[in-house]
């Protein structure tokens, strides 16, 4: 026999990453298409690029707010650790080799700061919960990558490069997550074994 608790379910990750994807999708549809919201964005930007600049926000939010939903402090703290790595090798990139951009000329091109930080986020996704649970995340930081190029905001070595230090950043620190609901213990001594057994609700 089988039983259900509602609680638990609802603190596992696929029911939570879940329901934050959905998120996700609503407020990219909403901050693209409800003028209420165009003050986030140029008036001549497109509608893709509306969406990556959207993407570029939510992902990394979402995967930090699913870490503190799943009360995930080591992954809490792992995000932080990948996203400042993230950041700092991406800032340093920029200043240091200060290429110029496709279309609008100025510099700092190289590499994808929106890119970089898309992937980071993503790649969390993958690294602590596991790639089925990454796939959508994969794909929309994709799409952040394509909204560059579409833009001409970079070319593709800015977009590989951004993609290639956001990920590397989250498994330079992430580790898989281990379900903590169930624990088992043994201890011996004297004569005496003790068997301990603690699940949590």
């Amino acid at each position: 026999m089988i039983f259900q608790n509602s609680n638990l379910q609802q603190n596992e990750p696929s029911y939570v990453i879940k329901k934050m994807f959905f998120v996700i999708f609503c407020c990219i549809f909403l901050l693209t298409t409800n003028n209420t919201y165009s003050q986030f964005f140029e008036k001549e930007d497109s509608f893709i690029e509306k969406a990556g600049d959207a993407s570029v926000i939510l992902l990394p939010v979402s995967a930090f707010a699913t870490s503190l939903i799943l009360k995930d402090k080591t992954g809490s703290w792992q995000f932080t650790k990948g996203f400042l790595l993230n950041l700092a090798v991406t800032g340093a990139g920029k200043y240091l080799i200060n290429k110029e951009r496709p279309l609008q000329g100025g510099g700092y091109a190289f590499p994808s700061g929106h890119t970089s930080v898309a992937f980071q986020g993503a790649s969390f996704f993958h690294r602590r919960y596991g790639f089925k649970y990454s796939i959508p995340a994969y794909i929309l930081a994709g799409f952040t990558g394509y909204s560059r190029l579409n833009a001409k905001r970079h070319d593709g070595w800015d977009v590989l490069a951004g993609a290639a230090i956001g990920i590397g950043s989250t498994f330079f620190f992430t580790t898989p997550y281990e379900d903590q609901q169930m624990e088992v213990t043994f201890s011996s001594g004297d004569d005496a074994y003790l068997l301990g057994f603690r699940y949590t609700f």
